[in-house]
């Protein structure tokens, strides 16, 4: 049987079963967040682009935002058949990818991200496993729900397998 491929874009999250690959491609400072359900073999995966809705207009995604996507994306996973208790994490991204042009608040932009998926992981329970974070290079993440399976891919480097 193959796999059906479901991307994620920036903002946005998505949830699928056995048989799916979430991915989403060209990461630098945000931060991919991937929760998994090995008992129920349902994942999820969102791609926020931002620590925080701090000035965000009325109506913007919460997934958009590192702090705000965890519950959101967990939402999405219980609504569709997972038990909370058996949730796993793992996060990939947070670069910094143009130290030369940006100032110091710029530059950690992917690292404020990551600070704050992981917080908001800490606040909802969901222990995280691994993760693939910072430095100054792009990624790419797949995650292979049957198996909780996340590959992390980038141009210069060997590919994480978290």
């Amino acid at each position: 049987m193959t796999a059906t491929r479901e991307p994620v874009t920036i903002g946005e999250a998505k949830v699928g079963g056995p048989g799916t690959i979430l991915y989403t491609l060209g990461l630098g400072s945000c931060v991919a967040i991937v929760l998994w359900d090995p008992a129920s073999r349902i994942g999820g995966l969102a791609h926020a682009m931002l620590p925080a809705p701090s000035a965000a207009r009325p109506g913007t995604p919460v997934t958009r935002f590192a702090s705000t996507a965890v519950d959101a994306l967990l939402a999405m996973m219980i609504a569709a058949g997972v038990h909370r208790t058996t949730v796993r994490a793992r996060l990939a991204g947070g670069a910094s990818m143009f130290n030369a042009l940006l100032n110091e608040d710029g530059r950690r932009l992917g690292m404020r991200n990551v600070d704050a998926a992981r917080s908001a992981l800490a606040r909802a329970g969901v222990p995280m496993d691994r993760e693939d974070v910072g430095g100054t290079h792009g990624r790419s993440v797949y995650l292979h729900v049957n198996e909780g399976r996340v590959i992390v891919s980038s141009v210069l480097y060997r590919d994480v397998i978290l």
